[in-house]
């Protein structure tokens, strides 16, 4: 069964809250309202763009706080975060995202998504010989489009 974006809401802000709570941290409003802009958000976004959309949504929260926010979504596995090879780091949220890598435009800077059930096989072998579990992984493909 799917999960609607309202029950996906109140799950993550549940595990937000937990992880506060154990962590001895505070539960305040910006960091509820950074959480769900951000699960209010398809795709990547970098923290400038983040702050922009907050803006434009009447939320008063500083660059500082959203960078230290962004800490603690990554530290609880709610966020990830990209290098795709420039200097501004990407975010995207992670709780039940399904598992996709990734494409970068050399000339645009886009950022296109793929899912090939191959690299889910490959982790299960490395996994296997390895006796390791893996959490998570990050593939990119950098190049251009063909003309």
């Amino acid at each position: 069964m799917k999960e609607t974006n309202e029950s996906m809401l109140m799950t993550v802000r549940k595990i937000f809250t937990d992880y506060l709570q154990q962590h001895n941290l505070r539960k305040t409003p910006e960091r509820f309202a950074i959480l769900q802009e951000i699960y209010s958000t398809n795709g990547h976004f970098d923290i400038e763009e983040l702050y922009n959309k907050m803006k434009d949504n009447k939320y008063r929260v500083s660059r500082a706080t959203l960078y230290n926010t962004i800490d603690l979504l990554l530290d609880c596995n709610l966020v990830i975060k990209h290098q795709f090879g420039h200097n501004c780091a990407q975010y995207e949220r992670s709780y039940k995202f399904r598992q996709h890598d990734h494409f970068v435009d050399l000339e645009t800077g886009q950022v296109l998504e793929y899912c090939d059930p191959r690299l889910m096989e490959i982790q299960k072998t490395i996994e296997d010989a390895l006796g390791v579990e893996i959490t998570q992984h990050s593939l990119v493909f950098y190049g251009h489009k063909k003309k």
